[in-house]
């Protein structure tokens, strides 16, 4: 059974429709899948990603911790400052991803939906005699999203005289008489401007209406997962679990500019990826593939690529995009395969497709 949505009733008078990702409801859509996207990617959508797992971790010795279990460097954090990072096992292979933020007194982390267990066990087993508490605070708030090139306008429209964070990943700490104490973090989701919002599971719902309500009054509205998911996938942007997961090294998913430190010093998984950086490329890469127009039937994640009879890699996911107007993919290729332009063979259930490999990124 999935865990609901705190904001369920209020989803379903809007229209949602609902579905579930790794046991926790989200909002699929409004009704208008389409129309959603196009105010995530014109003008504004708010998106609901309260089901996403988040933590706090406070105590002396907390960013020690967790300085040595991510790939990136969270000493050099200070507050207000963000970063993404991934977990990685000691063969370096992912066990989720992260995004942290310095808070004054605490860490907070934000991550895909049903790994909280996991990511609360892994570090559990690091503190000996450490001074670190971590307490899971999804049920006591939530995490609202406001995506699109017009989102810093429907975020001033709330009323709280707001200086938003300019830098990636910067956060903001707004105490309010009413709402409680709301944190806004300057987050592209989407390829176009973006930012999140945590806020206090009692002021939520307030919150959603008045962002839903900006966002009309500039040409967009209240946005489903699936447009959200569409837009990230058009931005290249890969998703833990479904673009990358436990069977990958976080360079094979173009992440290592983002999420890893080649400075920081030891954590769990440092030697197999430094040693990747030192003797070369990974074997493999996340790539968009350019497939044929449609009406041709989409891959499904797995599907094998081809160069010259030979297997050189698989599909992760694949969609039309309406930004392109062509059917993409990710894919992982090769090394020997994966150079921008290079045509290869895609098996599909359906026959046998001619594809053309592109940088990840748009």
């Amino acid at each position: 059974m999935s865990t609901l949505l705190p904001l369920h009733e209020l989803h379903a008078e809007l229209g949602g429709r609902f579905a579930e990702v790794n046991s926790h409801e989200i909002v699929e859509d409004y009704g208008n899948p389409d129309a959603e996207y196009t105010a995530l990617t014109r003008t504004a959508g708010v998106v609901d990603l309260s089901f996403r797992g988040r933590l706090c971790l406070t105590g002396a010795d907390r960013v020690r911790l967790l300085h040595g279990q991510v790939t990136n460097d969270v000493q050099k954090l200070q507050t207000g400052d963000g970063c993404y990072a991934a977990l990685v096992t000691n063969k370096g292979k992912f066990q989720s991803d992260a995004h942290i933020y310095a808070l004054a007194e605490e860490l907070l982390l934000d991550f895909e939906p049903g790994l909280t267990a996991a990511i609360l066990g892994r570090l559990d087993h690091y503190i000996v005699a450490d001074d670190v508490q971590m307490v899971d605070v999804a049920p006591h708030y939530g995490l609202l999203s406001v995506q699109g090139p017009r989102a810093a306008e429907v975020l001033h429209k709330l009323g709280l005289n707001l200086t938003l964070p300019t830098k990636p990943l910067g956060l903001i700490h707004v105490p309010d008489a009413a709402l409680g104490d709301l944190y806004f973090v300057h987050h592209e989701r989407a390829g176009s401007d973006g930012y999140d919002c945590f806020i206090p599971t009692a002021a939520a719902a307030m919150v959603f209406d008045k962002l839903v309500l900006g966002a009309r009054q500039v040409g967009g509205g209240a946005a489903g997962f699936a447009a959200l998911e569409l837009a990230r996938f058009e931005a290249g942007i890969p998703r833990f679990g479904v673009d990358m997961d436990e069977t990958n090294l976080p360079p094979e998913a173009g992440i290592d500019t983002r999420a890893i430190s080649y400075t920081k010093g030891c954590y769990i998984g440092q030697e197999v990826i430094a040693r990747i950086r030192t003797y070369g490329q990974v074997a493999k890469a996340l790539r968009r593939l350019r497939l044929p127009a449609p009406p041709a039937v989409l891959p499904v994640k797995g599907d094998k690529l081809f160069r010259d009879g030979r297997d050189v890699g698989y599909v992760t996911s694949a969609r039309f995009s309406p930004a392109q107007q062509a059917n993409l993919a990710m894919a992982y290729v090769r090394r020997e395969a994966n150079t921008p332009g290079t045509p290869l063979t895609l098996h599909t259930a359906g026959g046998e497709l001619a594809v053309e490999v592109l940088p990840l990124q748009p």
